[in-house]
């Protein structure tokens, strides 16, 4: 057994398919399939039920999950160790982001550490805030962006830096609201919505603006996919609060909501007290003080919008 078939083993459950897990690991499809087929000629039992439309692990694949993880964990302390040693020429850092980021433009910043550490390779993983917690938790991931609910983040997780989103409501070029510029949302009783699937950060802060408002929302659709849910909203399906520069970016109409003004917090998170990983402690040294895409000027740490100083 090697380490490299556990790692594309956790791939293939991470991302749910051979195609995305192979485009993670950065090889071709068909060496990622065999790696795992030879893993499982070596456990003399099948990880993956393959018969279905997305892939899912098996109960012996299931159990390989706690085992995997340790392995790889170790792997990677080991490897940060090395990379302390090295001057950070070489190393990996994971980062784990929601979908619905736009305080902050991590291209930009992912691109601008590449520059100043070339040989670092950089690890992306999408994916909803609970999935990231436990990417973190896991060792799967060094560093993540998520929007937590009013619950925080649970112990052993740590904010490096907050920032604020303002959401605001979307709708249709022709909307009857569209040329209104604000709305109440008393007054969206009788709208039909868009929306991202139960689970997800964005759903869970609208679900709870519309709880604490009394609003009932009638979902028209729901999706997994912003682009989806933007393409549908401009076609009329239904309107949809989301994060401002989402609605500015797609040019589709974008109205104030008042009482309550509403928003979400985003927080950069990782293991606490700090990464253990040198390449992810270089990392975050940058983005735990960069500024909200949308400030003229940087923002102060600690100012309410801008990012927070790292802890400890």
């Amino acid at each position: 057994m090697e380490i490299r078939q556990l790692r594309h083993f956790m791939a293939v459950l991470t991302h749910g398919s051979f195609t995305a897990a192979a485009r993670a690991e950065l090889i071709v499809q068909s060496a990622l399939s065999t790696s795992v087929k030879n893993l499982e000629r070596e456990l003399g039992a099948e990880l993956f039920d393959r018969t279905g439309r997305r892939v899912v692990p098996t109960e012996a694949g299931l159990a390989l999950v706690p085992a995997a993880r340790a392995v790889l964990a170790g792997t990677e302390a080991a490897r940060d160790a090395v990379s302390s040693v090295a001057g950070l020429h070489t190393g990996r850092v994971r980062v784990g982001t929601i979908q619905t980021l736009t305080c902050v433009d991590l291209a930009a910043e992912l691109a601008s550490f590449h520059r100043l550490r070339p040989g670092v390779q950089i690890s992306l993983r999408e994916a909803t805030t609970p999935d990231l917690i436990e990417g973190v938790r896991a060792g799967e991931l060094d560093l993540a962006y998520l929007a937590p609910d009013a619950a925080g983040l649970p112990d052993g997780i740590t904010a490096f830096a907050t920032w604020h989103e303002e959401l605001v409501l979307v709708t249709a070029p022709g909307h009857p609201l569209a040329s209104a510029g604000r709305t109440l949302i008393k007054d969206l009783a009788d709208e039909p919505f868009v929306d991202f699937r139960a689970g997800t950060g964005l759903e869970t802060a609208v679900r709870r603006l519309a709880d604490h408002c009394g609003l009932e929302r009638r979902i028209t659709c729901d999706v997994t996919q912003i682009r989806l849910l933007i393409d549908l909203v401009r076609a009329g399906i239904g309107v949809a609060i989301v994060p401002r520069r989402i609605g500015e970016d797609a040019g589709l109409p974008c109205l104030s909501i008042r009482q309550p003004e509403p928003g979400r917090t985003v927080v950069l998170a990782g293991r606490a007290p700090a990464p253990r990983n040198p390449a992810a402690r270089a990392l975050l040294e940058r983005l735990a003080f960069v500024r909200d895409v949308r400030d003229e000027e940087p923002a102060a740490a600690g100012r309410p919008g801008g990012p927070r100083p790292p802890a400890g």
